[in-house]
């Protein structure tokens, strides 16, 4: 080949160095429109946040006193005989009912389930041999009192029945307010006075301000013990103690000026 061929326009060095060319200002084209794009992006970004405003999270608690109790103590044991189960189940019921009435309770305010009983199958290498071992019978004697101190006070002093020789199993008393209703709207008023003093606070510290309200989501209410740091997504509510804290939480988004 000529030197003539190399010098010429048409030559193979001429037009790989020309695609070079060319390669480089497209991807430099494209780099640009992309970071354009991506600055574009970013302050509509930073716009939407302070159109959005500043969401905030409220929160409220007071304490309360439960007034209504449900008690169930449920009377459960073995015999050989349906009978003989049937008929101890009767007799340690009439035992634990006139506990509950010599203690103060009213017979209006004691409920008596039915009794249920079944057989206990003998068992080997898991399989039925067909042989029944022996019978299980229980009742329920189901206690609803508004004099929850009473109630509290016969829980704890169950052991001295059980020291009779009655069988029966005691679950506890369960604590309830009556009064929630009226105490959810004190405190989501509460949490939302709130929630503005934290949006207040964070606001001034970058030298902006609280606007008008834009929107508000009302979190469930939590009923805990005084010293419990319980929360559940779909709201506590504990029934152990009489004294309680009832929590109410809101999500509130402000305008920022």
């Amino acid at each position: 080949m000529s030197t003539n061929d190399y010098n010429s326009e048409n030559s193979p060095i001429i037009q790989i160095e020309r695609r070079k060319a060319i390669a480089f200002i497209l991807a430099a084209a494209i780099l640009a429109l992309s970071l354009g794009f991506g600055l574009t992006k970013v302050g509509s970004g930073f716009a939407s946040r302070t159109t959005n405003g500043i969401t905030v999270t409220g929160s409220a608690k007071t304490s309360a006193t439960a007034d209504n109790a449900v008690w169930t103590l449920n009377v459960s044991l073995t015999r050989p005989t349906v009978a003989a189960a049937v008929t101890k189940v009767g007799t340690d019921v009439i035992a634990v009912s006139q506990y509950l009435t010599d203690g103060g309770i009213p017979a209006a305010d004691i409920t008596l389930g039915s009794v249920s009983t079944y057989a206990n199958e003998e068992w080997q290498n898991g399989n039925s041999t067909g042989r029944i071992l022996n019978y299980r019978a229980n009742r329920d004697v189901v206690v609803r009192s508004k004099d929850v101190e009473l109630i509290a006070k016969l829980a704890q002093g169950i052991g001295s029945l059980l020291q009779t020789g009655v069988s029966v199993n005691n679950y506890g008393p369960q604590y309830y307010i009556s009064t929630l209703p009226s105490l959810r709207p004190k405190l989501l008023e509460e949490a939302m006075k709130d929630a503005k003093i934290r949006a207040e606070a964070i606001t001034k510290a970058v030298g902006g301000s609280v606007g008008s309200v834009q929107s508000v989501r009302a979190g469930v209410f939590q009923v805990t013990t005084p010293d419990s740091t319980m929360t559940s997504d779909g709201g506590a509510y504990d029934t152990s103690s009489i004294e309680k804290t009832v929590t109410s939480t809101v999500s509130v988004t402000f305008a920022v000026k």
